[in-house]
């Protein structure tokens, strides 16, 4: 035999076993098409609750985080708040400053000529 030969014989044997899998009436094909609408339609319902079930898981993780991110930036605008009160009050006592005991000193021009 031939390499063409066992080619043919090969591919002869593949296409005869794929047609063996087809039905050979229209009744059992009618059958078979019976049969997979059911789980087709089976099949996707599960897909729609499947993804139904995991948009709902998404939205609550993702509504988690938001309020996470909004209770945080609350409270770091809070401490930022207090900071800038803090700042405020601090630079108001170190502007105001009593004066008990002054002197006035006089200076001359011959004092200051003096001193350069």
């Amino acid at each position: 035999m031939s390499d063409e030969e066992q080619r043919k014989i090969i591919i002869s044997r593949i296409s005869s076993s794929r047609h063996e899998h087809i039905p050979s009436s229209p009744v059992n094909r009618w059958v078979i098409i019976a049969l997979l609408i059911p789980v087709v339609a089976l099949m996707a319902v599960l897909g729609v609750v499947f993804f139904a079930a995991f948009l709902a898981l998404f939205a609550i993780a993702a509504v988690g985080f938001s309020i996470r991110l909004w209770w945080l930036r609350r409270k770091l605008q809070g401490s930022e708040q207090q900071l800038n009160q803090q700042t405020d009050q601090q630079t108001n006592e170190d502007r105001t400053v009593i004066i008990e005991d002054a002197e006035i000193i006089e200076e001359t021009e011959a004092n200051r000529n003096n001193k350069k």
